[in-house]
Order: structure tokens, then sequence, then C-alpha cells
């Protein structure tokens, strides 16, 4: 059976999507940490980030770092912090937060249901701000 994380790329779950390209995508959490909070998601569905392949990997950290510049540029948080999980989902991904502090970065603190509209300006803030960076989705 696909992964949550599956069924959203294949189209059958809907999510902000922020990047798109033929290795991976990134999407606003439907949880999130803090405005902005992002996950690197691979096309593949590979349950532990330790199993991907090295070359794979290293594509959707060049991709984190890209959406990372653009969530400091469009949230001006004191750090972007960068997580690797995975109890939730069985799909290797990569969880993008700007914050503040520490505390924020405490997944027992997830807002369980974010107002539609605060996703979407995220998704918007990101996207911008890619834009305005010089950095076009999937260019990496």
């Amino acid at each position: 059976m696909p992964s949550v994380f599956t069924r959203i790329i294949d189209g059958e779950l809907p999510a902000r999507f922020v990047w798109k390209d033929d290795r991976c995508v990134a999407f606003l959490s439907h949880r999130p940490l803090r405005p902005g909070h992002t996950l690197v998601v691979p096309r593949l569905e590979v349950d532990h980030w330790v199993d991907l392949e090295p070359e794979l990997l290293g594509h959707l950290m060049s991709v984190s770092h890209r959406i990372g510049q653009a969530l400091q540029h469009g949230f001006h948080p004191l750090r972007v912090g960068m997580i690797i999980a995975g109890l939730e989902v069985p799909h290797a991904h990569i969880h993008l937060v700007p914050f503040h502090t520490m505390e924020q970065l405490n997944f027992a603190q997830v807002d369980p249901n974010p107002r539609p509209e605060d996703l979407e300006q995220a998704a918007e803030t990101i996207r911008t701000s890619l834009i305005e960076l010089g950095i076009a989705p999937g260019s990496a």
C-alpha cells in the first residue's frame, strides 16, 4: 500500500507544493510546527533515510538547502532547522522549519488544525522567495 506521501505525490491527496522535480517534491506540512514548515520528500518510496542511494540523498540535501534559503529569506527566523525523524510516515522525508527557539522544534507542539489561508500564505511566501533568490523550482 502506498504511503501517504506517495499518495500526495501522485495527486490522490491535496498538498501545497513549493517544489517539484523528477526526483523529489517539497510541500507544506499539514501539521506545522511553525509557519513555513516544509517537507522535502523523494518520489521514490524508501522507508528510512539511511537506505536512500547516496546520489538521491545528496539531491534531497541540495533541494533542502534551496528551500531553507527561501525560508530564511521569506520568514526571517533566527535559524532554519532540518530534522530527519521518519516515525510518523514510512517514507523518507526532511522537515525544514523556520524557528527562533529550540522549543519551537518540539513535535508535541504541532498545529493540528492550521487555517488553510495561513498555509496558502506560507506556501506563497516560499514560492516568491525562491523566485526572488533566483532559484527556479525544480532547478536543483
